[in-house]
Formats: structure tokens, C-alpha cells, sequence
């Protein structure tokens, strides 16, 4: 068999950031034509990497060579100039101009109509509607993307990053707000490029989808390099123990909490948009932990904003502990003791350019009230540093220090920084929407661990997940949700993939969502 072209070669790469060594002398070889998976525990490298490849970052050290020839990447520009393309795991489209837009943003094609230059839409809309075309994506042209879902907006930046022609297409977590069938669809364009000669490099933490989509399979661990194998020699339990350096033999934690009397009751919650969820009854109880499952669009992140005050509902009726209450803020949501981390921890999470320390403890600002000194209020740097350490250091969070940005944080080390600020509250509700998307696998079992620590305490826990196998391995009940209604809760021996499954895609609806199934 005839030997594949090296497209791309990165030799003895490294890069520092302050107060840390984020890559060491990490070289890669990637052939034309093929998947090469990208894989490691979150603060591995995998992405700085991948930034110094595409031109966002410049190496320290080390070469960098397309098709044999040595290159210097000034900029993103530049390296799409040599084509590379980039597919982010953080996704930044233009919300508030049209997909056509966003596609081609930067190189809008114009026109010249009596000696003024206008922007040819025709064109714009006919090369969009060709290339979606091509790919299989549903998506028109000229909607608007502050209308389109995350995994849309996911395909949105899959498509672009193909319309550039580029040789070389990193994505980096592509699937992380993909349905299983808009999954099925990345991989069949997955195989279309690398039939045609494009090299894929592949950053997931689905160690099956790795085993199934990729042909080699690079390996690191803090910042270095351990190992490059092709995909049919390795297996999860290799791929696990070469990523963490250590046995994983249990997925999930052991269950040892015990669910108790009823916590939180939702009674017939509808939205105030008529296109969101309607009718919504369900019970959490103390020491439970509630799986949501569904399908993109099933409204499972708006009723759960909406209980937590972030959306606003036209009818129903919440209970704690017996007690009705209304909940209109986040303020009023945390001071009934309920903690949301969100889906989205970029652009709804995290506070970027303020440090790790500020950002674990932004929630719980009142218990760190100083006396009051001339009439004037301050808060004590010193318990602020020591609730913000506590948590650092028992959620193993990987920062330089405490003052460290936490935007120069991996995304997992990011969402436990996010865990912490929840945990500060003492919350007795935390709800975990995509609690480990794009996390590796030793940082998803510490999620898994506390979460089963709170329903031990008995704490309640609301996570919406849409990894199957998380969703039934730490669920004591799954609530399955489709087009805004609850389809059916179910548990024990009736927890299964196809009826989650079944559920979810509307075969069986309830005439009311109170009601466990018809």
C-alpha cells in the first residue's frame, strides 16, 4: 500500500503561558486522507496545540512544516492561507447577522451596479444553499443565528471551515452539542473530506467515537507527548490508561444516597413563549438525583432556566418543601438555596479576564462582608482567598495560581472552577445542564463523585445530560422531555436506550405530563 503524504508536521513544539509550561517539546505527524484523533485529559495541551497549528498562538520553540515545506503562521489568516482551518470547541458566530453571513464573513462577495459596490446576496444565498446542500445540512440561509440551537450553530462552523477548502480541518470537541443523528451526519462529512484528500485532526473526549471515526490516535498527558498509535491497536481501556496514567475500572461512582421525601414539585409550568414548554409537572426529591433526557429542541434548558428565574413562565406553580413560592431572579432562585451551572460556561459561565479567585467566589459575595468602616462596606480578601483555595485544591482544579485569568484555564478546569462557586452557596438543588461536555474522563468521574457526595448529604441534583450512558448510570429517574412536554419519567429495569429513545423522539406522549406514561 502506498505510503500517505505527511501534510502536516509539527516538530519539538513548545509553549509557555505565565506560571505554566503548557506544552514540551510535543511533535505530530499527520497524513492526507486521514482522521487523527487528538486525545487527553483536559490541561493536556491538546488545544494549545492545535492554536500554535493554526496560527492563534506562536510557539516558543519548535518548527512547523505543510506538505514538507517549513512555515511561519503570522496569524489565523495566514494559516487558512496555507489550509488550515480551525472548528473551536468555544463556538463565537455573529448572533445577530444571517448564516450566509457567518459563512461568509470576511469574504463577502459584492457587486458593481452603476459604479457602487454592493454586496451580491444572490450569490452569497446560492453558494450557501450549495455547500449545505452538499453537506446534508437542513439550515436556511438567511436565518437569523440568534434563532439557531448550538448544535446548528455547530454545524454552522463545521460548513465554513469546509468552505474555505482548507487540506487540513481541526475540530476540536465537534460533537460536544450534537445529537447522536447530527453526529452521524459530522461523520459522513467527515468521510466525504477525507476521500477527497483532507486530512481531519480530531479533539474528543468519546473515547467510542474515537475508535469508530479516527485512523491514528495521539496521545498527551501535561503538556507532553505520550504516544502516537494507529486506531486498531488501542481500546478504551488503553486509550484511558495511556490518557490519565492510571486504571479507571469503574465509570460512575457507587451509589450509596437514598432518595427521601419530596424537595422541589413543578405543577403544570408553561412558558411564556408559545413555542417553548408547556404543562410541565415533575418531583425531585432530597437525595435524588434526576436525569433530563431528550433531543435538541426538547426545551429541557428553558424549563430549567425558568425555574431558576432566568426565563419567564405564563402559568404554574413551584413548591419547596411543601411551600409555594415565585421565583423571578437568580437572586431569589439562590436564596432558596438553588444553584444553575449552565450549558454554555463561556459565554454564560465564566467571567474571562477576572481571575480564578473572583470567579469561584462571585455567587456567595455576602459571606465575605467585612465590619462596616466609616459607612462605607469591604469584603475580606482573606476569606476570599480561602474559600476560593478550598475549592481549588478539593476539585483538583490545574491553574497556576489563584490570581491566574481563569479564560487561560482548560474547559475542564474552567467548569470545576464553575462547580466550586455553586458549591460556595451550600445549594440544597444544584442543576448540572451538560455538566461534563467537553470534559475528559478523570474529570468527569470527579463530577459524577460530587454529585453523588450532595445526594449522600441529601441534596438534590437536576442534571440534563445528552450522553446516554451518563444519563443512565447516575440517574435515579430519568425525565424524558420532547417538543416542551414530558414524554414519560422512567427508572429502574424500564431504563433502557431504546425507550429513552422512544420517548424522546415523540412515540409515546402523555395526555399530561404529571402522569409517569401512558
Amino acid at each position: 500500500m502506498e505510503e500517505q503524504e505527511i501534510v502536516l508536521e509539527m516538530k519539538e513544539i513548545s509553549k509557555s503561558f505565565p506560571g505554566v509550561k503548557a506544552l514540551d517539546q510535543v511533535s505530530l505527524k499527520i497524513k492526507a486522507g486521514t482522521v487523527h484523533a487528538l486525545m487527553g485529559e483536559n490541561g493536556a495541551g491538546k488545544s494549545t496545540l492545535m492554536k500554535c497549528a493554526f496560527g492563534i498562538y506562536h510557539p516558543d520553540e519548535g518548527e512547523i512544516f505543510i506538505n514538507g515545506e517549513k512555515v511561519y503562521f503570522a496569524d489565523t489568516k495566514n494559516a487558512m492561507d496555507h489550509g488550515i482551518s480551525m472548528i473551536h470547541q468555544e463556538l463565537h458566530p455573529i448572533r445577530v447577522r444571517n448564516v450566509m453571513e457567518n459563512i461568509w464573513v470576511g469574504r463577502i462577495p459584492y457587486k458593481k451596479i452603476g459604479g457602487i459596490k454592493w454586496v451580491d446576496y444572490k450569490t452569497m444565498y446560492d453558494q450557501t444553499a450549495g455547500l449545505f446542500d452538499h453537506l446534508g445540512i437542513a439550515v436556511n440561509p438567511r436565518e437569523m443565528v440568534s434563532n439557531l440551537s448550538v448544535s446548528h450553530c455547530q454545524l454552522l462552523e463545521i460548513a465554513r471551515a469546509v468552505s474555505y477548502g482548507a487540506k487540513v480541518i481541526i475540530m476540536d470537541e465537534p460533537t460536544s452539542s450534537l445529537t447522536d443523528g447530527e453526529s452521524e451526519l459530522l461523520f459522513r462529512i467527515i468521510r466525504q473530506l477525507t476521500a477527497q484528500k483532507v486530512a481531519i485532526i480530531y479533539i474528543s473526549h468519546k473515547i467510542e467515537e474515537v475508535l469508530t471515526i479516527s485512523d491514528e490516535v495521539t496521545i498527551m498527558r501535561d503538556g507532553k507527548l505520550v504516544g502516537s498509535w494507529a486506531s486498531n491497536e488501542m481500546n478504551m481501556d488503553l486509550i484511558v490508561n495511556r490518557m490519565v496514567g492510571r486504571e479507571m475500572t469503574n465509570r460512575f461512582p457507587p451509589k450509596n444516597h437514598k432518595p427521601e421525601r419530596v424537595m422541589l414539585e413543578a405543577k403544570n409550568l408553561t412558558s411564556q413563549n408559545p413555542h417553548s414548554f408547556k404543562n410541565i409537572s415533575f418531583q425531585i426529591k432530597k437525595g435524588e438525583i434526576l436525569g433530563i433526557g431528550g433531543l435538541v429542541g426538547a426545551q429541557r434548558t428553558e424549563l430549567m432556566e425558568a425555574i431558576f428565574g432566568l426565563r419567564k413562565t405564563a402559568g404554574g406553580q413551584i413548591f419547596i418543601n411543601g411551600t409555594e413560592v415565585s421565583i423571578h431572579s437568580p437572586s431569589e432562585a439562590i436564596k432558596h438555596k438553588m444553584a444553575l451551572l449552565t450549558e454554555e460556561r463561556r459565554s454564560t459561565g465564566i467571567f474571562p479576564m477576572l481571575s480564578v479567585e473572583e470567579n469561584i467566589v462571585m455567587a456567595n459575595q455576602s459571606a465575605h462582608k467585612k465590619e462596616y468602616t466609616g459607612g462605607r462596606l469591604f469584603l475580606s480578601r482573606k476569606k476570599r482567598t480561602l474559600d476560593a483555595k478550598k475549592y481549588v485544591d478539593s476539585f483538583s482544579i490545574k491553574t497556576p495560581g489563584l490570581k491566574t485569568q481563569i479564560q487561560y484555564l482548560s474547559g475542564g478546569n474552567q467548569q470545576k472552577a464553575l462547580l466550586g462557586r455553586w458549591m460556595l452557596i451550600n445549594p440544597d438543588l444544584l442543576i448540572l445542564d451538560e455538566p461534563t461536555r467537553g470534559i475528559d474522563v478523570g474529570a468527569k468521574y470527579e463530577i459524577y463523585s460530587l454529585m453523588e457526595q450532595m445526594a449522600s448529604e441529601g441534596k438534590s441534583v437536576i442534571m440534563i445530560s445528552s450522553e446516554m450512558p451518563e444519563l443512565m448510570g447516575m440517574s435515579d429517574r430519568i425525565m424524558v422531555m420532547c417538543e416542551g412536554r414530558v414524554s414519560g419519567i422512567i427508572e429502574g429495569d424500564e431504563v433502557t436506550e431504546e425507550r429513552i429513545m422512544h420517548l424522546a423522539s415523540a412515540v409515546e406522549k402523555t395526555e399530561s405530563s404529571d402522569k409517569r406514561e401512558v
